[in-house]
């Protein structure tokens, strides 16, 4: 039966190569010193899936089991798999496939498929068949542990020798799936639109025409409410190149959003998703619970973590992600650690590093559930889910591998009026957040320029202080560009240093360079405030803060000592704020190893502070003024 299923292989199989996914930073003549932590390649874009042939052998065998996962109401379970060949080698390795069958009778037609047959998916993980027994080569028989989640589809494995770049394919094993494949998994909450609103969104197999979607909620102990939900996905013909058009493809499920509205500040719901079936039946989610957001202005502990470029890894170790994103599980683990101190989080950019391959989508929501199912989760778009040739990004790589912002913009929900435009603002308590897409025009005159200057107007310094600025590439400064040391992108300081001044932005984050850097409150390059651990009074200039060591591969700095930057550090982490009142900020950079502090400082004003004029801050005077 497994050689009828996979006859067609019989011949070469023909696909257009895959692009290799290089992490680019900067633009132009600009280049990243780079640490020796993993390479920064997608590595299932390693695997020359094109080139695999049929070479089964009948007295290979591949076995897995249990066949049933999550009977006991998970949505992640852990696979055995026994492996049996004649004739082992080094390079033998053990492919995930989902769906289970991935043989060419389930290619569809392509204008970027130019020959047929050939095997159209890559694996959506993988492990060499000596991973944990040295004696495999001798003895042809190993036996892996592979932990799986809920992906709405079945699963095999797939022995291969040759190696990632000469794969032949061996044997492939019986088909295991979820007991309910289809159930809604993943929550994930934003910031609404206004204040008291909360969105909640899912992933889940049911299309509106199987099942109706809903969210249950309510105040924590009282009576529950239903608010309904709506349905997005997207296609194959909507991503933009390959490898997201060709074996990077994978069904992504619907992907649903319910507006919780009308909640009372800082009090603590409970919700859990639902489905309605067509014949009256339901299917339910676990329960969650979040605490709804301080009214604007209110006086109260609010405690936001940022960072950017984080990715996903594998707890079962598969060596897809060996130096990936070496970082990604320590920073997740560290915030659900410290969850209960954690009010609000911002991932600016650099999502999954998916790049094309998007079944690590549903991997990345696994991954941060018990983050992103209890605190707003709030991304920024970066050049690895926007940027793709000819598709409107104002850069014209493919570090999306084809994703073009699709992806992203669907799987999260963000609080803008395009999210095609993934520019928007929100409030949290006594911050205003501006939000910018550095993948699109930022310039002067350009409409997100407008928008940049708008949401910076709009902030009511007396209810909200702390305004804080964030794009992913960094707008203002940074050492690690190693032409002069002294930006990231040149354009972006040159029109928004103006209005971060005349506004007093606080603090300007960015992502994108793999590693830490603060500065000095700065402004046309000089520091405008001298200390470095404590700041008080008048607002002089913006601190920017580049903390792009969310999880991915690091970065080093350039050679030039540059007299703004007062702390670097090449390492994984994040930054915390916490607002304690209207007067009182504390800043923290911790790092991701072991959630400790290794940076901070303390800014201390009044009202008045924030309205006193500095260097080009405020507006000029006249005889009628």
């Amino acid at each position: 039966m497994r050689s009828l299923s996979f006859l067609s292989m019989e011949y070469l199989f023909v696909l257009m190569s895959i692009l290799s996914q290089c992490l680019k930073f900067g633009s132009g003549t600009a280049a990243v010193v780079h640490a020796g932590n993993g390479d920064g390649v997608q590595p299932l874009s390693k695997i020359a899936i094109h080139k695999a042939v049929y070479a089964l052998h009948e007295n290979a065998s591949v076995k897995a089991h249990p066949l049933v996962l999550g009977t006991k109401g998970g949505d992640s379970d852990w696979v055995t798999v026994e492996i049996e060949c004649p004739k082992p080698s080094e390079d033998d390795w053990i492919a995930v496939f989902s769906p289970a069958n991935f043989s060419s009778s389930i290619c569809q037609p392509s204008d970027d498929m130019e020959q047929f047959p050939h095997i159209c998916s890559a694996p959506i993980k993988y492990k060499y068949a000596n991973d944990s027994d040295a004696d495999y080569k001798k003895t042809g028989k190993s036996s892996l542990k592979f932990q799986l989640i809920n992906q709405r589809e079945d699963f095999s494995f797939a022995l291969f020798s040759g190696g990632l770049s000469d794969p032949k394919l061996v044997a492939v094993s019986n088909v295991i799936s979820f007991a309910n494949p289809k159930a809604p998994l993943y929550p994930r909450l934003s910031q609404g639109k206004s204040w008291n609103e909360m969105t909640v969104t899912w992933t889940s197999g049911y299309n509106v025409i199987e099942a109706v979607p809903f969210v249950e909620w309510g105040m924590k102990g009282e009576s529950q409410t239903r608010s309904p939900a709506g349905t997005l996905t997207f296609h194959q013909n909507d991503m933009c190149a390959p490898p997201a058009r060709t074996v990077g493809w994978r069904d992504p499920g619907f992907i649903h959003t319910s507006f919780l509205k009308d909640l009372w500040p800082s009090s603590v719901y409970t919700y859990k998703l639902g489905h309605k079936l067509v014949d009256g039946s339901y299917v339910w989610s676990k329960s969650y619970s979040f605490k709804s957001s301080p009214y604007p202005g209110q006086d109260s502990l609010q405690r936001v973590v940022i960072f950017g470029d984080m990715g996903k890894a594998e707890r079962d170790g598969s060596n897809e992600y060996s130096n990936y994103q070496p970082g990604s599980l320590n920073t997740t683990d560290q915030l659900i650690k410290d969850l209960k101190n954690i009010d609000i989080v911002f991932h600016i950019g650099d999502i999954t590093y998916a790049n094309g391959y998007i079944s690590q989508w549903d991997q990345f929501t696994s991954q941060v559930e018990r983050i992103a199912s209890t605190v707003p989760y709030m991304i920024a778009s970066g050049n690895h889910e926007r940027d793709a040739p000819n598709s409107g990004s104002f850069y014209d790589g493919n570090d999306s591998g084809g994703e073009c912002g699709v992806i992203a913009e669907t799987m999260f929900y963000v609080p803008a009026e395009n999210r095609a435009k993934f520019w928007y603002s929100t409030d949290y308590g006594m911050f205003h957040f501006c939000i910018a897409d550095s993948e699109h025009d930022w310039r002067e005159g350009s409409e997100q320029y407008k928008f940049i200057e708008k949401c910076l107007a709009s902030a009511d310094r007396r209810k909200q202080p702390w305004l804080i600025f964030v794009a992913h590439r960094v707008l203002g400064y940074s050492s690690s560009y190693w032409k002069d040391a002294s930006f990231g992108e040149p354009m972006g300081r040159e029109s928004l240093q103006g209005l971060w001044q005349k506004y007093k932005v606080d603090i300007a984050f960015f992502g994108h360079i793999h590693n830490y850097e603060r500065t000095c409150p700065v402004y046309q390059g000089q520091c405008m405030h001298v200390g470095k651990s404590h700041y008080s009074g008048t607002v002089n200039g913006t601190i920017h803060v580049v903390v792009g060591g969310g999880g991915s591969h690091l970065s080093g700095f350039g050679p030039t000592q540059t007299s703004w930057s007062l702390y670097k550090d090449s390492d994984f982490g994040f930054v915390k704020l916490t607002a304690y009142n209207h007067s009182s900020l504390l800043f923290e950079y911790k790092k991701s190893s072991d959630g400790n502090v290794y940076d901070s400082f303390t800014i201390s004003r009044d009202y008045r502070d924030v309205l006193a004029c500095v260097h080009d801050g405020c507006e000029p005077t006249t005889l009628g003024s």
